[in-house]
């Protein structure tokens, strides 16, 4: 109890010099940035207070207001939204301020960025349920969260074209600037991997995906792909200016560590994808009098195989 009450303390610090920081803003003007910043801060203290909601026992032990299928539905209510709001709005909020920097243009579409903002804050929290099909969780719930999901998928591909868009006459500063290279090709495994979970929460591909290495390479697509991508083309844009330099050090070794960064990463989700779908179809596989095919153990082994592989 005394560690959740900490973290959320620290997080309400955080919100506190957010805000603080804009509400003492010299412009009237709030880029739009800062709204998804904002939204990631706040839904993040809202679903870590509700999830985390506990009847004290004593001052070190308490026990969960929430039991059963309720309990479970709001564990991953909490977990994808944490996910979607943390790594995904919170570093949309990165892509609107750090694409038109590096590619020294305004952003495409600065209404299509509001409606952006407020389609997928109002449509993320939703979709929590497609992680529990065929479970314990009332149907219309899980239909919900499928529902909600499929949905997602338009806000999404919005705030990804808009970041490609803002590239328009600029496409040739990607020959020479390996920095716009890490943020754009971000933005194509953004754009993957949210059409991708959107497909994946469809119950009927949910079957063949869930509890496999594809789920595995979906959530590597988004973590590998998309935030650490985004995040160290910000970076890069983000240090010559702390040090008043015109560039960083070696414009080569960041083309390399983009070449390097991009063909692991594909190598990775690929290989979980041809294995996840191998592995589910290996479960699903049943002989004429109804006794499955493969052992668990055998079904491991193209998963062996692909990490040996990469």
């Amino acid at each position: 109890m005394v560690h959740r009450v900490m973290v959320h303390a620290g997080w309400v610090v955080y919100m506190y010099l957010f805000f603080g920081t804009i509400a003492r803003r010299r412009t009237q003007h709030i880029y739009v940035a800062n709204w998804f910043y904002g939204a990631f801060i706040v839904v993040t203290a809202m679903v870590h207070v509700i999830n985390h909601a506990a009847i004290p026992v004593s001052l070190f032990k308490s026990y969960s207001f929430y039991s059963g299928a309720t309990d479970v539905m709001i564990q991953w209510w909490y977990g994808h939204s944490v996910v979607g709001f943390i790594l995904s709005v919170g570093f949309l909020g990165m892509m609107y301020y750090f694409v038109p920097k590096q590619a020294e243009r305004p952003g495409y579409s600065y209404r299509l960025s509001i409606v952006h903002f407020w389609a997928i804050i109002s449509l993320y929290i939703w979709a929590g349920p497609h992680h529990l099909h065929y479970t314990a969780l009332p149907e219309w719930a899980q239909n919900l969260g499928m529902v909600m999901s499929i949905i997602l998928l338009a806000p999404s591909w919005g705030g990804m074209i808009n970041g490609m868009m803002t590239l328009s006459g600029a496409w040739h500063k990607l020959r020479t600037d390996p920095i716009l290279r890490f943020l754009v090709v971000s933005l194509a495994f953004y754009g993957m991997s949210t059409f991708e979970g959107p497909m994946m929460a469809i119950k009927t591909v949910n079957a063949q995906s869930h509890y496999t290495d594809w789920t595995i390479g979906h959530v590597h697509a988004g973590a590998l792909g998309w935030v650490a991508m985004i995040s160290i083309g910000t970076l890069y844009h983000m240090v010559p200016a702390l040090w008043n330099r015109e560039r960083m050090y070696s414009v080569r070794l960041i083309n390399a560590h983009f070449w390097l960064a991009t063909i692991g990463t594909v190598l990775y989700i690929a290989s979980m994808w041809v294995n996840g779908i191998t592995q589910g179809l290996m479960w699903r596989a049943i002989n004429d009098d109804g006794t499955l095919t493969y052992s668990f153990v055998e079904a491991l082994k193209p998963a062996i195989q692909a990490i040996s592989c990469v």
